[in-house]
């Protein structure tokens, strides 16, 4: 159940099998059918979630009942309202699997526990949030920028999984495309090939 988990730390940090072991006191293991949340918006978000199998995503309605997807996350990431969980405030996001799902969670206490513990594991973390906060940029720079067929090209380069698994109308949502547009967009390139 901790592969994924110990394969992304691994790639980060180097921490013993002792260490390792050390680690997996800390999280609980969670399974979710396909539909189940994990977070509902308004409630406090008390776990973040590695996705050891499956795929989840985190998405909020807006004032006109249109859902934006702002996170996917398969085998090896993690997801959370990372505001909710470290402020402990009101979540505006809905977490929900989109596959039956294997999660490893921990709490805001167990991750600050952890850290003390290995330090190494604050390293991991503050790396995990660095790449965070650079992939945010570059999507907020990609919404502002780009074409609908660049967004699209780019994220299927960079994570063909998704574009496999998710169906086209929340690649569309995630994108910030009218699902016919993305439709549109993927006709234009196939009759291009």
């Amino acid at each position: 159940m901790f592969e994924q988990l110990f394969k992304s730390i691994q790639e980060k940090v180097t921490l013993t099998q002792e260490e390792m072991e050390v680690c997996k006191t800390f999280f609980i293991p969670k399974k979710l059918r396909k539909k189940q949340t994990l977070l509902q918006e308004g409630d406090i978000c008390i776990y973040n979630a590695f996705v050891e199998k499956g795929i989840m995503r985190s998405f909020f309605i807006d004032q006109k009942g249109n859902e934006h997807i702002v996170q996917f996350a398969i085998e090896g990431w993690w997801i959370t309202d990372l505001s909710s969980f470290l402020t402990n405030t009101n979540s505006i996001y809905t977490i929900e699997a989109l596959e039956d799902c294997e999660l490893l969670l921990f709490t805001t206490q167990a991750r600050e526990a952890l850290m003390e513990k290995i330090p190494r594991f604050e390293r991991y973390q503050r790396l995990l949030l660095q790449n965070a906060y650079i992939a945010n940029q570059a999507r907020i720079n990609s919404a502002l920028t780009e074409t609908a067929e660049e967004k699209y090209i780019k994220l299927g380069i960079a994570y063909p999984g998704i574009i496999k698994r998710v169906p086209q109308h929340m690649i569309a949502s995630y994108l910030g495309l009218k699902p016919e547009t993305l439709s549109r967009v993927r006709k234009q390139i196939s009759n291009r090939m």
